[in-house]
């Protein structure tokens, strides 16, 4: 019998390697399998179905504008182009700018370095990224990224790049022992970068505001003294909400939290914008950079930039998000799961730490010894005893998101109260089994 590794190349797998079961629908925060069984999504596929799984809204939108006009390039108007990009603006509050449309998370945020650039009038300005964090997979975006699956394949330096170590307070590269001294030395350590490189030369600085696949949450301190650093430099400040958008991390962007005083210049969005339900990414930036470019000539483009259905589906998230109150349930829901998490680390000692918290998504980081924070395998690998944890839950139902030493809990939005109880239940149970001799204590 065929499988579809016998004709798709997937992403980020060997190959031969790749053995997945097919999905065959959906429904909230449900994955229906060919086999007949029911998969809760506990990460919400790499944190991007924030509403859910076939969500009603999403698909009427996009039949209904399927029947009216399914495509036009953006040398023609759209009406749910302009629609979306107006909402953009005022859920922001970055009225009077202007939204560049993408297809995704990596081409807005290579578009956002391009925009950033022209801006400053400095056309290949350098770009301050930190290591440790993911922005795509293009070979701008590998270079702006510092991940060390891909950094054999790209010479930052030579792509105007420079790299920063991260606001990692767990083991922080500074070896402060107090988050907020390490999320200041990480912001400071943006300066000095600026300072050695002389900030005639630097364009921007392009960071994640919160969430992000490295696992790493920054401490409160961090975000708002980039934004001092970058700001009394003269150097813009692009914030990668890819994956931290649309109330993942409780707010619709993860860095209003911080108020006007954590406001970037420009920020790239994707994942959460349409729910995932078709692709989508956008580069929205402030009135001050879109009067700096207005009346210049954009060199770039994409046939798909802000194709007619990807905003229908835009504009029923956003309702979506708005009517049903998600931003403020995963608020909720979400310091409820931190302190669920935070009880299990008590009873775990492979538990080193849990992050995030600010709305569903947090970081259970597990480790060989919580005294020397010791990883259970060299970062990004993995150990055998989390696989085997995966695939147990995976057996009884439940699919957690993993990178490394991490598991990523970060469901839809929507998902039940009483499943994710029992997801976090299951955890509970499987830690105990797969790593018995760091459990205190053990549920039967």
């Amino acid at each position: 019998m065929t499988s579809e590794r016998d004709f798709v190349l997937h992403s980020w797998c060997v190959p031969a390697e790749w053995n997945a079961p097919t999905v065959v629908g959906g429904r909230g925060a449900m994955l229906l399998l060919e086999d007949g069984r029911e998969i809760l999504d506990m990460s919400s596929l790499v944190e991007c179905s924030n509403l859910g799984h076939q969500h009603p809204g999403l698909i009427a939108a996009i039949r209904e504008q399927a029947q009216r006009l399914s495509f036009v390039t953006s040398a023609w108007g759209a009406q749910p182009r302009k629609a979306l990009a107006e909402r953009l603006l005022e859920l922001s509050g970055f009225e009077g700018g202007l939204v560049f449309f993408t297809l995704g998370g990596a081409d807005a945020n290579e578009n956002a370095v391009r925009i950033a650039r022209q801006a400053s009038g400095k056309g290949r300005g350098l770009v301050v990224t930190r290591d440790r964090s993911y922005h795509g997979a293009s070979y701008m975006d590998m270079a702006l990224s510092g991940d060390v699956r891909t950094a054999h394949q790209v010479d930052a330096d030579a792509w105007g790049v420079r790299h920063v170590p991260p606001p990692y307070s767990y083991r922080c590269p500074f070896g402060s022992n107090s988050p907020h001294q390490c999320g200041q030395r990480a912001a400071a350590a943006a300066a000095d970068c600026i300072d050695a490189e002389g900030a005639a030369r630097v364009a921007a600085v392009l960071m994640e505001s919160n969430a992000g696949s490295n696992g790493i949450v920054a401490p409160d301190s961090f975000w708002p003294m980039l934004r001092d650093v970058t700001r009394d430099r003269g150097v813009l400040l692009i914030a990668d909400e890819v994956m931290s958008a649309f109330g993942r991390c409780g707010e619709w962007f993860a860095w209003q939290r911080h108020g006007e005083q954590g406001r970037p210049d420009i920020m790239t969005l994707a994942k959460g914008l349409t729910g995932a339900a078709v692709p989508l990414g956008a580069v929205v930036i402030s009135a001050a950079i879109a009067r700096r470019i207005e009346k210049e000539m954009f060199y770039g483009g994409l046939t798909y930039c802000g194709h007619p259905l990807s905003c229908a589906a835009g504009l029923a998230a956003l309702d979506a998000y708005r009517d049903e109150k998600l931003i403020e349930r995963s608020r909720r829901l979400g310091a409820q799961m931190f302190q669920d998490l935070q009880k299990l680390a008590k009873r775990h000692q492979v538990i080193g730490e849990v992050r995030g918290g600010h709305g569903l998504f947090a970081v259970v980081e597990l480790v060989a010894d919580p005294a020397t924070r010791a990883p259970l395998a060299p970062w990004p690998g993995q150990s055998d005893p989390q696989r085997a944890l995966l695939r147990a839950a995976l057996d009884e139902g439940v699919s957690f998101g993993s990178r490394g030493n991490l598991l990523i809990i970060a469901p839809p939005l929507v998902i039940e109260e009483s499943d994710l109880a029992a997801a976090l239940a299951l955890l509970d149970r499987l830690l105990g089994r797969f790593f018995p001799a760091s459990s205190t204590e053990q549920k039967p």
